[in-house]
């Protein structure tokens, strides 16, 4: 885990804690008659709960401390109250669980958002890393891995000008730990990948180096004639199927 300041921590906690004994508490288990602020620091603790425990993951640690899983967490708490059904909850036969399944959600999403926002420079949009950490045993995860990595912004480029409009598209992925991945992702693409193969995708997302365009790619290999882009772009994806074919589920899922 990251390191925090301890005693900064400890009087967070105190806070809450004084905040806690002074605010209303739902009478006869009806959370309906508190007011958005109220709800807020009732639910405080479970915040500070899910964050201690998501601290302590191999995904989390190293990235965030504790009292950034917090923040954040805490972030999720105020949009996920002020979003809140109050009729529906209204209905519920047992409100603290209905209020705490719904929050906890919102509260663990924003600090999973939180921790792959700040895992480094390789992006994988988050609605992919969902899907992949739900179907470790799948092939198809493979796939879904390396094509998130590789080609979620690919498109075919016939000139300079359409190479320029590419890159102007609005990237919203989120994005993934490179300092985790770097070397393996390398480490792969040397075992599994011959020369042209290799470098494409080496250039391309910079894993050692500066990101290069197709055009620059195609004259540092000596790709030559008016289909260059074109060749690069396959060349990318064909490099890109054979890690998919080569590659076991279990060695991607080692680095999610």
């Amino acid at each position: 885990m990251k390191k925090y300041n301890i005693p900064i921590y400890l009087k967070y906690k105190e806070e809450v804690e004084e905040a806690i004994e002074e605010v209303n508490k739902p009478i006869d288990g009806d959370y309906t008659k508190l007011t958005n602020d109220e709800l807020i620091i009732n639910f405080l603790p479970l915040v500070e709960n899910i964050a201690r425990k998501q601290s302590t993951t191999n995904q989390a640690s190293g990235i965030l401390s504790i009292l950034d899983l917090i923040q954040d967490g805490n972030y999720a708490l105020i949009a996920a109250v002020n979003k809140l059904d109050r009729e529906l909850l209204l209905k519920s036969e047992d409100q603290e669980k209905t209020l705490k399944s719904f929050l906890s959600k919102r509260i663990k999403g924003a600090i999973r958002r939180a921790v792959d926002t700040n895992r480094g420079d390789i992006r994988i949009p988050e609605h992919k890393l969902n899907e992949i950490r739900k179907n470790p045993q799948d092939k198809a995860m493979v796939a879904m891995f390396f094509n998130s990595v590789f080609l979620s912004i690919d498109a075919q480029v016939l000139n300079e000008d359409d190479e320029n409009m590419m890159h102007q598209v609005e990237d919203k992925s989120e994005p993934y730990n490179i300092q985790l991945i770097n070397v393996y992702l390398k480490g792969l693409m040397q075992k599994h990948l011959e020369g042209n193969e290799y470098e494409v995708l080496r250039l391309s997302y910079g894993l050692d180096c500066d990101k290069h365009s197709a055009k620059e790619i195609a004259s540092i290999l000596n790709i030559q004639g008016v289909s260059s882009y074109v060749r690069v772009s396959e060349l990318k994806k064909q490099a890109v199927q054979k890690l998919i074919d080569n590659v076991d589920h279990s060695q991607v899922l080692d680095i999610l």
